[in-house]
């Protein structure tokens, strides 16, 4: 690249930077070789980007090699640039020579371990930045992957090689997902080791599945955020492209006459920013596409139809993500946590209720998850820039609440326990570009300063005409601002809120109604609160209406109910005790129906939260409340367990439903049948003769006996459901006595 393109390509960038207020940006320098330049011609190549760019923004600086010619010369000068360097390796000596020999024939692979040993020297290690692997399924995986992790890499990445439907990928006979297999082999291993490096595929599939975000283009539906300049300074799309046609990349935009956002603006660009519409149908209708994303780009191209066709891998891809559900634990960034559940825990929850300290368990694992997908949300507001007002509201809001994190850790994690944040968060995933939900990070921010009694200066989102406190309640805002952003001030525990020019509105949010604050009404429950939420605005997660703001009548009325529904069950089943003080955190009106049924809802999102219609009689909210609570018990479960093996996809038949459930639903049905059959029971027998409780019994106990029936002849569960199943069944047995 001659100079005076280096210079424009620099100017190029920093311009962007400062056009739309970018934190950071990251430069990568690839080939060919890039040190086939040398020392000589790096030096102001590197010089020219770090004082351009530098000087408008965070500059990140990284290069892509083979290693061959890498020596100590050329590290003290990547060294002095904070230049990290990605090497590339395909693993043992007959995996690595299978494609990378020089043109004489001989292997590479001694000069690339001679390379990454000088990496890894303490003087150079901070530069060295990973290795990149090409997958090729002639290789064994586990041969591979121990030859990589023998280099003690920082990060591994694992590309699979470009391919399209017009020169498709190979293949091994008989063998319909060979990449998914192999893959699968690698992460088996990677995860057995306890995950000892980061590897950007796997964290990116295990993200994605507890609804965070893809580091990675090949995976997800994040916008695709990179450009290439090439030699000439022409603006190019991803080098991947190139494997679809002749000229596919380009642009016919250069760095001399076009700025970024112009080559942004390009159709091609356009084509990858994250909307499920732009997929082709077969992908839209896909139940993975949104961890897959239709995978990359480059690799979806036939001749005829262009890209608007699935990935060439797309068995592969939906065989790996289905494989990551069933393996994936815990968010990436947790590795510490087991990746199996003690059998002690499925035996517990087998009965019905699950001991304390097995609650609690499962408590903590979704508040680690909560935690990750809120930073994966942080992660995404920092990395979009600050290019308007309601991005910058994010940024400040994600900025305020890591502060708050260190200082007032008890105080934002009680704010974290907040059911319906990963409600939320995923709303942010599935919205990426609806900016207004990641503005929410500053109403979480003011909630935990609030609860922390700290001072805050913070703008936030008005949602509804309100400023929202989660977990406390909301300001109503009057005027035209109620569709834009309010200033907040917190001292003390107290809120003032300005929005526009009329008067600030002080609240004390630890108080009742009035001054325009309408608190999430609460009631106390072995000395723990528990919300009626009414305000919290993404608590609509249940698939069902929810009921608009209460009056305290109304309010009063619903702690009445709930109060004598709690005492029904803990006097029938004091088993259920752990169940209602370690997981129930929250009740969400449902809206009044008019159908014959009693309406109630638990979401997978929402931890420790259940939804209930109105209803008569304290018998029949307490067997709501059971039914529900072990939705949110098996849920949680279902986030750390794979139960179901889902790669035989199917609709079962049972008896409470007149519409086929998938395996999954039908265990959840099984689980909650098996409490409510148990309260019946506990009636009957403890009742003197109420024979409405025993009809209710046999038909709840039926209903658990044919779920048991059902799953077991399915064939997909795995040895953890077959355990759960099991135990699900010895406690119906351990009920003959009671039968009549």
């Amino acid at each position: 690249m001659a100079p005076q393109t280096v210079r424009a390509a620099a100017e190029r960038i920093a311009e962007h930077a400062v056009e739309h207020g970018l934190q950071r940006v990251q430069v990568i320098l690839h080939g060919g070789e890039p040190l086939l330049l040398g020392v000589s011609g790096l030096r102001p190549v590197l010089a020219r980007l770090a004082g351009v760019v530098g000087a408008a923004t965070r500059l990140e600086l990284g290069m892509q090699t083979n290693g061959v010619r890498l020596t100590p010369q050329v590290c003290d000068l990547l060294l002095h640039y904070g230049v990290r360097v990605g090497v590339s390796l395909d693993g043992d000596a007959g995996a690595n020579d299978r494609h990378r020999r020089f043109a004489n024939g001989s292997s590479s692979r001694a000069e690339v371990l001679r390379a990454l040993e000088l990496l890894r020297r303490p003087e150079y290690h901070q530069i060295y930045g990973g290795i990149l692997c090409t997958v090729d399924v002639a290789n064994d995986p586990i041969a591979v992957y121990e030859a990589l992790a023998v280099e003690r890499p920082p990060h591994i990445d694992f590309l699979l090689p470009h391919a399209t439907w017009d020169r498709p990928p190979p293949s091994v006979p008989g063998r319909r997902t060979p990449y998914s297999d192999w893959l699968g082999a690698v992460y088996d291993r990677w995860q057995a080791d306890g995950c000892p490096m980061p590897i950007r595929l796997f964290d990116s599939l295990r993200a994605l599945v507890s609804g965070g975000w893809s580091a990675t283009e090949a995976l997800g539906l994040a916008p695709v955020d990179l450009v290439v300049i090439e030699t000439d300074g022409a603006w190019e799309q991803a080098d991947s492209l190139k494997t679809a046609y002749h000229g596919a990349p380009g642009t016919q935009m250069n760095v001399f006459s076009h700025s970024v956002s112009e080559v942004t603006r390009h159709p091609g660009m356009l084509a990858r920013q994250g909307r499920i519409d732009d997929l082709c149908a077969t992908c839209r209708s896909c139940p993975v596409v949104r961890q897959c994303g239709g995978g990359l780009y480059a690799h979806r191209y036939r001749s005829g139809s262009g890209f608007d066709n699935p990935s060439v891998y797309c068995e592969d891809l939906k065989a790996l993500v289905r494989a990551t559900e069933r393996k994936s634990l815990v968010p990436a960034g947790h590795r510490k946590e087991t990746a199996v559940l003690p059998p002690s825990i499925l035996d517990g929850l087998g009965t019905g209720y699950g001991d304390p300290n097995v609650l609690r368990y499962l408590a903590t694992a979704q508040l680690s998850f909560t935690r990750a997908l809120v930073a994966d949300v942080g992660s995404a507001t920092i990395a979009a820039g600050t290019r308007d007002p309601l991005s910058r509201i994010a940024r400040a809001g994600w900025e305020a609440l890591e502060g708050l994190d260190r200082d007032y850790t008890d105080s934002v994690l009680h704010v974290m326990r907040h059911p319906y944040l990963r409600s939320w968060a995923r709303r942010c995933r599935d919205a990426p570009h609806a900016l207004e939900h990641r503005a929410y990070l500053a109403c979480l921010a003011v909630a935990g300063a609030v609860h922390a009694r700290a001072t805050l200066s913070l703008q936030v989102p008005v949602i509804d005409g309100s400023v929202v406190v989660p977990t406390l309640g909301r300001v109503a805002v009057p005027g035209p601002s109620a569709h834009g952003v309010a200033g907040v001030e917190v001292d003390a525990g107290r809120l003032c809120v300005l929005a526009g020019p009329g008067r600030p509105v002080h609240v004390n949010p630890f108080e009742a109604e009035g001054k325009g604050w309408q608190p999430t009404w609460r009631m106390e429950m072995y000395d723990r609160p528990i919300l009626l939420e009414d305000t919290d605005p993404y608590r609509d997660c249940f698939e069902q209406p929810v009921a608009r703001r209460m009056t305290a009548e109304a309010a009063d009325r619903w702690r009445r109910q709930l109060a004598a529904a709690f005492d029904e069950i803990l006097f029938w089943v004091p088993g259920q005790r752990a169940g209602l003080r370690e997981v129930l955190t929250s009740v969400a009106p449902l809206a009044a129906h008019t159908g014959g049924d009693d309406l109630s809802a638990a979401a997978r999102d929402a931890f420790g939260a259940v939804a209930i219609a109105p209803v008569e009689g304290a018998e029949k909210l307490a067997e709501l409340l059971v039914h529900e609570i072990q939705h949110v018990k098996l849920g949680a479960v279902l986030d750390l367990c794979a139960l179901i093996d889902h790669r035989h996809p199917m609709s079962l038949r049972v008896p409470w439903r007149d519409d086929p459930r998938p395996p999954e639903a039908v265990l959840q049905g099984t689980y909650a049948h098996l409490s409510v059959a148990d309260l019946w029971r506990s009636r009957w027998v403890n009742g003197q003769g109420d024979l409405a409780a025993l009809e209710r019994f046999h038909l709840y106990r039926k209903w658990t006996q044919t779920g048991v029936r059902v799953l077991r002849q399915c064939g997909v569960l795995t040895p953890a459901g077959g355990d759960l199943v099991d135990r699900i069944e010895a406690t119906v047995n351990s009920w003959h006595g009671d039968q009549t």
